[in-house]
């Protein structure tokens, strides 16, 4: 069976909310019921909401409002899905919006210190490359992408990671706390306590990782019946790293397929998501990867700032953890097999 679900991208989801949510939480009622193996499509704002359009400047930046940022289109319901289970989502097709924009904003990103103007570049998509005035001489080819990816979480995760983030807060760290303002839908408790979708977490959100592209298979941990899978936040490429906090942004019409791993089946389940995929080689073959996330979360479970060591460390555990439980290694032999073949990737330096 296959899916729809439409979305008017050029109007801010506090203007239309149709089949749309800006927060994570258990009790979201979904908009769409789909079984394990369907097709999905739907289509996705932009992470700014739709407030940079091709007549927008660098001013315009100033006036922009992050309180409704990372709209999400869903959620949807798998039928069947329990926690513990794995939903695995495969993007079929991403298809971006013609028009893209870039900001640097402030305070924001990896040298946001550095930066005391703001500055839009916005882009011309066309024939699968981007280009801007903004940018002269340069031409991006693409490789769109779903930058925001997430499952509702748990009545036990949100008050999990809302102490631990509040814990960050009061330390001086960065950290989107729960916010009634700009909050969709606006009914409480939803509005004042329910998650952002920044920093991520182990139900997914604003993961950035330019690999869940068309091809690849992302696997999300189920935390609530249903799973309740949300999309938004498209990009049409990104460097990984995402050093000054945005990509290409673009709303976008995407297609995918869902499917379950069972946890009865006895297959490894991640504490974060997890990415299987593909890249080319240079003689036309492929080369097949599986990818662990990390967050950067302390043994303890103290959620630090920008700590990319911890982030890694997390990473690594969960690594170690696939290769024992999916290839019978020991935690030694996994240890040093990915010290001499896997690969460190940093998608998100900044939050």
């Amino acid at each position: 069976m296959s899916v729809r679900l439409r979305v008017d991208w050029r109007r801010s989801i506090l203007a239309d909310a149709t089949n749309s949510h800006n927060r994570l939480w258990p009790d979201l009622a979904p908009v769409a019921v789909v079984d394990p193996g369907d097709e999905l499509t739907l289509d996705v704002r932009d992470g700014m909401d739709g407030q940079l359009s091709p007549a927008a400047t660098s001013a315009s930046l100033r006036d922009v409002n992050l309180e409704s940022n990372h709209p999400l289109t869903g959620p949807v319901e798998v039928r069947g899905a329990r926690p513990g289970d794995l939903l695995v989502v495969e993007p079929l097709t991403i298809e971006p919006d013609g028009f893209g924009a870039t900001a640097v904003i402030p305070g924001f990103g990896l040298l946001g210190d550095l930066f005391r103007d703001p500055f839009l570049v916005r882009w011309e998509i066309a024939g699968g490359v981007a280009r801007s005035a903004d940018l002269p001489g340069v031409a991006i080819r693409g490789r769109p992408f779903l930058g925001c990816v997430a499952v509702s979480p748990s009545a036990e995760l949100v008050a999990r990671a809302a102490a631990r983030e509040a814990a960050l807060s009061a330390r001086g760290g960065f950290v989107l706390g729960p916010l009634a303002s700009g909050a969709v839908p606006a009914t409480e408790p939803y509005a004042s306590r329910a998650l952002r979708t920044i920093p991520p977490r182990e139900n997914g959100g604003n993961l950035d990782v330019p690999q869940v592209c068309v091809g690849s298979r992302l696997l999300l941990p189920v935390h609530v019946p249903g799973a309740m899978l949300s999309i938004g936040d498209a990009h049409f490429a990104q460097g990984e790293g995402e050093c000054c906090g945005t990509a290409i942004e673009v709303a976008a019409t995407v297609s995918l397929r869902v499917s379950l791993r069972r946890r009865e089946d006895g297959g490894w389940t991640p504490r974060f998501p997890a990415v299987e995929f593909s890249e080319p080689l240079a003689d036309g073959a492929a080369r097949s990867y599986f990818m662990t996330m990390g967050i950067p979360l302390a043994d303890d479970g103290e959620n630090a700032d920008l700590d990319l060591t911890l982030a890694a460390r997390r990473a690594l555990l969960e690594m170690l953890g696939w290769l024992e439980h999916e290839r019978g290694l020991t935690k030694e032999q996994g240890y040093v097999l990915a010290s001499v073949a896997a690969d460190l990737r940093i998608a998100e330096a900044v939050h």
